[in-house]
């Protein structure tokens, strides 16, 4: 461990650099510094030297070239074990700098409050990661720190080891370096990429900064934490406001009952979720109503699960809501009434989603060192190519139970058969490996909870019918209509089938899986 001789410091955010000074004045280390940075630390009444005298080069650019200097970065990567660089510094009269103090300017910070290209321009750091990298790279002799909030602990080292810090120090800080210069140019990219609408580029760099360490993953035994990858916001945009913490799988949950809460479903609407899967989605002018459909719909899935809402809840709502055990409840509100009956339940998670905004364009899915990335699905279908391939042809009513349903397909695990009356859910088979058991499941549920809306109902199928059997089976429950892609080698069997059965049959061209 060398005694460190030369820090240099520049930083954008000043807070809590007077007791790391105290700590450096302390301990014999001079300061070198550049432009705010300079002017703050001279008004705290600390000795620095400007970067400009020290490297006898004044700034130039309007301060883009002030730090990129051999001087500066000699001094922060030579070897000080190695002879070859010991004497290429005497011979230029370079100085060691030992510890290097930087944070960076507010590129994250700018971009989600300003639309002005230039100025998000002029706020991409150059110099402050150039430094940062040099110091982690030579991390060997060189401390680094990037974060305010290891300030305490440099100055417990500088301390304990007069004017020294320990290798394994130096290790973990430089990780942190290179970790934040990492987050630091993916979010640069990303902004790139959005701002001339470049959704696949040739590399793709993933950004994320951790909310919080989670109590475990999937199952116990598994380890996880949630991070924000965003360029518009700091925070997930939940506030919750009552109940213990959200754990991995509510946020799975959560996320799938918002994902399908922003898809301009009509009226007030209830969803809620049971293993990222809907049991339950009905909109009516009612939100009150809406709520106990979507429960009707398969009140037993419902149980244990997480109710999503696009209204505010009142005291009567959430007195229904009270009478079932749910894990977390969602909406764009709550009245006093409403949150003094939700919170009796200290395990329940309330949460108001008032603030949340939907920001990505994309989805993807990792898997060990590959990852798939698409474009969101954002589309329902389209109403002009709508096709009947029936004689009898669905009414304006039955059109808005067809585009319902078709919608709620988008959000159940493939392959998805969803039966739906007035725009309410009343059978969901999700997740199976053929096209007939999703069927059997969503009318034996239809069936079970829902017998009578059974009867001119309405089936959306994800993709087409491979065979006959899964609409028969349909027909067979009660149901009138079918919404499907269409598109099977056998479709003129099943339409065949549809006349004979005197149901209507709709075409869209669109499929929906949802692996």
């Amino acid at each position: 461990m060398n005694k460190i001789k030369n820090a240099l410091i520049s930083v954008f955010d000043k807070e809590k650099l007077k007791i790391v000074l105290n700590t450096l004045k302390k301990n014999n280390i001079n300061i070198i510094t550049s432009g705010g940075t300079f002017k703050s630390i001279k008004k705290f009444g600390f000795k620095c030297k400007e970067v400009s005298e020290y490297t006898g080069f004044e700034e130039m650019l309007d301060g883009r070239v002030k730090t990129l200097h051999p001087k500066i970065h000699s001094g922060i990567l030579f070897k000080r074990e190695k002879k070859i660089h010991k004497k290429q510094m005497r011979k230029k009269q370079f100085e060691p700098i030992d510890l290097v103090i930087v944070n960076f300017y507010p590129f994250e910070k700018i971009i989600k409050g300003s639309a002005n290209r230039d100025k998000v321009i002029e706020n991409i750091d150059i110099g402050g990661p150039s430094m940062v990298r040099s110091a982690a790279k030579n991390s060997k002799d060189v401390t680094v720190i990037t974060d305010i909030e290891d300030y305490s602990e440099l100055i417990k080292e500088l301390n304990k080891f007069k004017g020294r810090t320990t290798f394994d120090f130096r290790k973990r800080m430089a990780s942190k370096a290179f970790s934040l210069t990492a987050y630091y140019d993916a979010i640069v990219s990303e902004w790139f990429n959005r701002d001339i609408g470049l959704k696949f580029p040739e590399r793709k760099t993933f950004f994320g900064k951790k909310i919080s360490q989670l109590r475990y993953g999937e199952n116990p035994h598994q380890r996880s934490s949630i991070y924000i990858s965003s360029l518009k916001k700091n925070e997930l945009d939940l506030q919750q406001l009552s109940g213990k913490n959200l754990s991995y799988n509510n946020y799975n949950d959560v996320f799938a009952g918002l994902d399908i809460l922003i898809s301009n479903l009509d009226f007030p609407s209830t969803v809620i979720i049971k293993h990222a899967n809907p049991c339950g989605i009905s909109s009516n002018k009612s939100a009150l109503e809406s709520f106990l459909n979507a429960q009707a719909s398969d009140p037993i899935s419902a149980f244990g699960g997480i109710v999503a809402c696009n209204y505010k809840i009142n005291n009567k709502i959430a007195k229904e809501i009270n009478k079932t055990f749910f894990e977390v409840i969602l909406a764009k509100g709550f009245d006093q009434g409403a949150l003094r009956i939700f919170k009796k339940k200290k395990n329940m998670r309330v949460i108001d989603i008032s603030k949340f905004d939907n920001e990505a364009k994309t989805t993807v899915k990792f898997f060990d060192n590959s990852f798939l990335l698409q474009e969101k699905d954002e589309i329902v279908f389209d109403k002009k190519k709508l096709k009947c391939v029936t004689k009898n042809k669905p009414s304006k009513e039955e059109l808005k139970d067809i585009e319902f349903a078709f919608r709620v397909c988008k959000y159940v695990k493939s392959n998805a058969i969803v039966i739906v009356k007035n725009s309410s859910t009343i059978g969901i088979g999700a997740g199976q490996q053929n096209r007939l058991d999703s069927c059997r499941i969503a009318t034996q549920k239809a069936r079970k909870f829902q017998p009578k809306n059974l009867i001119n109902s309405v089936a959306a199928s994800d993709a087409f019918f491979p065979f006959a059997d899964g609409i028969k089976t349909l027909i067979n429950a009660g149901v009138k209509t079918i919404v499907q892609p269409g598109g099977s080698i056998r479709d003129k069997e099943i339409i065949e089938a549809a006349n004979k059965a005197k149901i209507k049959m709709v075409f869209t061209g669109i499929r929906h899986f949802n692996h």
